[in-house]
């Protein structure tokens, strides 16, 4: 609460010292130009300029405490559990130790995995949680964070590897028992819903606004797909032209080292940055946020 006190106190006092700063250093410039208009025809004092100096330090004002409103705002999400995290605060939100026992295993085999250890030593790409990225109670109201996360679901949360610029990306997993079609079989929607999340979040960093809608995705299904299986999200960005690009990728198992992969499905995409892209949360603490997107091809 202190932290919310301070956040609307602050941005309520750096806009009117801000407001105030501005009118004030208008003014002065426009006495400025009436005098010096008048001194073109006859001689006169020059302009003081204390005025303009003291809106200038009032509007500088404005602007601290505006920084001190964010501040506050910003430790009020977090304490609320809205706040979005970074890449690496992605990888501590998830505590294997509050799981069950088959979640426990999952996230010790995947961290154990020969691949895992290669991919962290790579200096090019960047590692995180994806899903846990989104502030809890967004998380909640997610298909593949919330409705598609939990024990017999997608059993701890994917981890992914990207590079800087939208290149590529590499993500690990577990599917459990409860995301079936046939006995056994994991649903192709499910398969279907992976390749089309995470050839798009392939792309993000290669397109404007770090955002992108997918405009037609194109999938081959190669194998079954056991349940219980770990599995490899493999993707890769082909070409990007203005705010469209072109992803293609796979599903695979997670295999021991050198063996061959098995190929589950294949898919490829068309992924579109909404041309008037533009994301507004309706206020510090409102819910949820609203994505406005107009978009041609």
């Amino acid at each position: 609460m202190f932290s919310q006190s301070i956040g609307r106190s602050g941005r309520r006092l750096g806009q009117q010292c801000w407001r105030t700063g501005v009118r004030a250093a208008q003014r002065q410039r426009q006495r400025q130009a009436r005098s010096y208009a008048t001194e073109t025809q006859q001689s006169t004092q020059t302009p003081n300029g204390g005025a303009f100096r003291r809106g200038l330090a009032t509007a500088l004002l404005g602007l601290t405490f505006t920084a001190i409103g964010a501040v506050g705002t910003w430790k009020a999400l977090h304490s609320r559990g809205m706040g979005f995290y970074s890449d690496e605060d992605s990888l501590r939100v998830y505590s294997p130790a509050d799981a069950d026992a088959d979640a426990r295993a999952a996230e010790e085999t995947i961290n154990a995995h020969p691949l895992v250890a290669e991919l962290r030593k790579r200096t090019d790409l960047t590692e995180s949680r994806p899903h846990m990225k989104m502030p809890g109670q967004y998380r909640s109201r997610n298909l593949t964070a919330g409705a598609l996360l939990g024990a017999g679901k997608v059993t701890v949360p994917p981890y992914a590897w990207n590079d800087a610029h939208g290149r590529e990306m590499v993500a690990v997993m577990h599917v459990g028992d409860d995301l079936c079609g046939h006995p056994g079989i994991v649903h192709g929607g499910l398969l279907a819903t992976v390749l089309d999340e995470g050839l798009g979040r392939c792309c993000f960093k290669s397109l404007p606004h770090n955002i992108a809608v997918t405009a037609n995705l194109k999938i081959d299904y190669r194998k079954p797909t056991p349940a219980g299986s770990y599995l490899v999200l493999r993707a890769e960005t082909t070409r990007v032209e203005g705010r469209k690009a072109w992803v293609k990728g796979r599903l695979e198992k997670l295999g021991a080292p050198g063996e061959e992969p098995l190929v589950f499905a294949e898919a490829e995409g068309l992924f579109i940055s909404p041309k008037y892209a533009a994301v507004r949360i309706q206020s510090a603490f409102d819910l949820p946020i609203r994505v406005a997107d107009r978009y041609d091809r």
